[in-house]
């Protein structure tokens, strides 16, 4: 998913008034400021109530479902391969997001986690905080790229790598 892309379907969204945060890999060089890697995908959080309009939105971009159903993450696919990941959550009366797991669970993003900016191609973009950035590197085997971004978080914000962290030696 190269900048340009994410960039037009963040404009798409913002003009169908479907607010998200960029995550994952995205997110992370959203903070940075800067491209500091090629991207997959494009992940990004969504409040629940707005999946429909983001689905509607996204198939006008030429993207169509792929894998998955909301309330579960699901993926959609243009026809170039091109993937968008979306992580949907219900908001609580604290601010929280409420993210239901495959394994019939949840897990929270904190509320002040969604107060992220960063920039993409020059564009200002909402992104989850480092912190919070942070806390989704947790739960599954990380790959070389999940230990980079871990180590930017930790040097660039300061923020502390999950409990258990052990640095890769790749």
């Amino acid at each position: 998913m190269a900048a340009g892309e994410l960039v037009r379907l963040l404009n798409a969204l913002d003009q169908a008034g479907v607010p998200v945060w960029v995550d994952g890999g995205w997110g992370v060089d959203a903070l940075l400021e800067e491209q500091r890697r090629s991207h997959d995908d494009f992940d990004l959080v969504v409040e629940m109530s707005e999946v429909a309009k983001l689905n509607e939105t996204l198939r006008r971009q030429g993207y169509n479902f792929q894998r998955g159903e909301a309330p579960l993450s699901f993926e959609l696919v243009d026809r170039d391969g091109r993937q968008v990941d979306v992580h949907p959550v219900t908001f609580n009366e604290s601010g929280d997001g409420i993210y239901q797991t495959g394994n019939g669970k949840t897990w929270a993003y904190p509320a002040a986690g969604f107060g992220g900016t960063g920039l993409v191609a020059g564009r200002p973009v909402r992104c989850l905080t480092p912190e919070v950035q942070m806390l989704v590197h947790t739960g599954y085997e990380l790959s070389q790229k999940d230990y980079d971004e871990i180590e930017v978080l930790h040097e660039r914000f300061g923020v502390d790598p999950p409990a258990g962290y052990r640095a890769s030696k790749m």
